[in-house]
């Protein structure tokens, strides 16, 4: 979907904000510390002159001269870094803060769009800015076992609640450090409440916070979207299948929400099969049993799931949702 030049302007101020809040970081950090390290004024002062020296010596071609004004700035920069650490601060804690070090929060590399911008496009487009607001709270930090009985076993895999819970988190850590080699597809199944969105959110924030692109939909956006690509020719939504087919993460919740047909069935096919043509890694969450979405969804887009993705079931004795609210009640 393309931006509109207000939503573009939006996002340039968005950029223009950041630059400006790491500005202010930094010069925090250098009151701060010239304060309490004034020796580090003379090794900036004789870092600015020597490299005004450098830039004059290397426009005159004398090469043996330069030779030796590098390993004096070296020496400088060694100095100014151990007077640092040697005070309790980082070595680099007077280098230029970013947000994005990849584009220096300019938004752009080598002329081409940044990562964070791609994203920051998702944010305005798909409105899943409040996306970032939810993973503050939903994300491996916050993730509790407690909520998972140890008593309460699967007669299927002989496994607790608990231990299912625990063997579903390594596998979403698995999926998030093999993200860059292989493309992998999580499946997450189970009745209402027992974890699935929140523990996608817990993936979803890990991949956003190293800069990969993620779009949430629910199956019923999802599926509305395409629709009106499908039938009502919007111009928005046929742009808009080209970033969910492209966008590292595609995040599908809460499948079988949506009126089920030949339509959505099709369409779903359609999605899961382009992204993994494309190697795009996907996941989906459903309240359906792996016999339902069998049922409901044509046989080959379930042999396609089966075939690529990792079936992660989570089930707990109660509704993890009702039992937050009554401890929160019974304190």
């Amino acid at each position: 979907m393309p931006l509109s030049n207000a939503q573009y302007d939006e996002i340039m101020h968005e950029y223009d904000e950041r630059q400006l809040h790491n500005r202010h970081i930094l010069e925090t950090r250098r009151a701060e510390v010239l304060k309490k390290l004034p020796r580090l004024k003379e090794i900036d002062a004789s870092v600015a002159s020597s490299s005004v020296r450098q830039a004059r010596l290397h426009l005159d071609g004398d090469t043996h001269a330069l030779a030796s004004l590098k390993q004096e700035l070296s020496a400088l920069s060694l100095e100014r870094q151990q007077l640092l650490t040697a005070n309790g601060y980082p070595a680099d804690y007077l280098d230029p803060v970013y947000t994005c070090p990849d584009c220096k929060d300019s938004g752009y590399i080598d002329g081409k769009k940044c990562h964070c911008f791609k994203q920051a496009i998702i944010n305005t487009v798909y409105a899943q800015s409040n996306i970032r607001q939810i993973l503050r709270i939903e994300n491996f930090d916050n993730f509790r076992y407690d909520f998972y009985s140890k008593e309460e076993k699967n007669p299927l895999t002989g496994l607790s609640s608990y231990e299912t819970a625990q063997k579903a988190v390594r596998e979403c850590h698995y999926f998030i450090d093999d993200f860059d080699h292989k493309p992998k597809n999580l499946l997450f199944y189970g009745k209402t409440g027992v974890g699935k969105t929140f523990l996608t959110n817990c993936v979803a924030k890990e991949l956003l916070d190293h800069g990969y692109s993620v779009i949430y939909f629910t199956a019923f956006q999802l599926f509305d979207i395409l629709s009106k690509g499908v039938f009502e020719k919007d111009s928005d939504a046929i742009a808009t299948h080209q970033n969910i087919f492209d966008c590292d993460l595609l995040v599908i919740d809460d499948l079988g929400t949506e009126l089920i047909n030949s339509f959505t069935s099709s369409q779903l096919f359609l999605c899961v099969n382009e992204r993994l043509i494309r190697q795009k890694s996907t996941i989906i969450s459903t309240n359906l049993s792996v016999e339902r979405i069998k049922e409901s969804y044509s046989e080959r887009t379930f042999s396609r799931i089966l075939d690529s993705y990792t079936f992660i079931n989570l089930f707990t004795e109660e509704d993890i949702r009702k039992q937050k609210r009554t401890r929160i009640i019974s304190r």
